[in-house]
């Protein structure tokens, strides 16, 4: 039968599953499939898994419980084994690199980062600070332009907001950077200029979260940072 695997930890984990639901609407009881120094937490895989609300919170929850008792390697939703041989099988194959993940992960947590700046707020900045793109608005609300003028102030925005958005992303981590451990960037998507991920030790979140306030306030009430953390650090895995 298929298997859901959640995490993996060593085998001296306090692993405190009793009163844990994994996914699925009828969810199977958890389980460990243990190697030599490692576990894999996992259940039966139900037959028509899908990525809602109530199972993502479930395997949440795992990762959670066991990460306030010890270093966990969390598995993305959604990742199954064939069956338990198998999960052995990966466990013994990898337990080398399994375990060096887990003595870096030590004591750390994942902050998850994003950012964006209020679009009107970003225009008026870009005609105030931008001659060329200043000109050219005042010769189109003129009536003075020529027939090209606004696809090429389209075309100038564009790469103001670029290299803007650009720039802002690489201060906001310049000044994240040393009080983590390491990061993840990815790539943003709407109207974000930011997304990324801190791995950060516990002695350094205090001086984290007061960093990324610190930003937050000098950049002022026309961005939006939304932190989400301590999580699993599912991005360092």
């Amino acid at each position: 039968m298929a298997v859901y695997i959640y995490s993996i930890t060593a085998k001296q984990h306090p692993l405190r599953l009793d009163d844990l639901k994994g996914v699925g609407e009828h969810p199977a009881e958890l389980r460990t499939v243990a190697a030599e120094s490692l576990c894999a937490v996992v259940s039966d895989a139900p037959e028509d898994l899908r990525p809602k609300r109530r199972d993502i919170l479930a395997h949440q929850e795992v990762q959670e419980r066991l990460m306030a008792d010890g270093t966990v390697l969390p598995m993305r939703f959604g990742l199954l084994a064939e069956n338990d041989e198998s999960v052995l099988a990966a466990l013994e194959q990898n337990a080398a690199d399994y375990t060096d993940r887990l003595q870096s992960l030590e004591g750390c947590s994942e902050y998850h980062l994003k950012a964006s700046q209020d679009e009107d707020a970003l225009l008026r900045q870009i005609l105030r600070e931008s001659d060329a793109a200043r000109e050219l608005n005042d010769e189109i609300r003129g009536g003075t332009a020529g027939p090209d003028a606004s696809l090429q102030l389209g075309e100038l925005v564009t790469q103001e907001v670029q290299a803007r958005q650009e720039a802002l992303a690489a201060g906001v981590v310049e000044a994240l950077r040393p009080f983590a451990r390491t990061l993840d960037s990815s790539q943003p998507t709407g109207a974000d200029f930011l997304n990324v991920s801190f791995l950060v030790t516990e002695d350094r979140e205090e001086a984290f979260l007061t960093a990324e306030l610190s930003v937050a306030h000098q950049l002022g009430d026309d961005f939006d940072f939304r932190l989400n953390g301590p999580l699993p650090p599912y991005s360092f895995v």
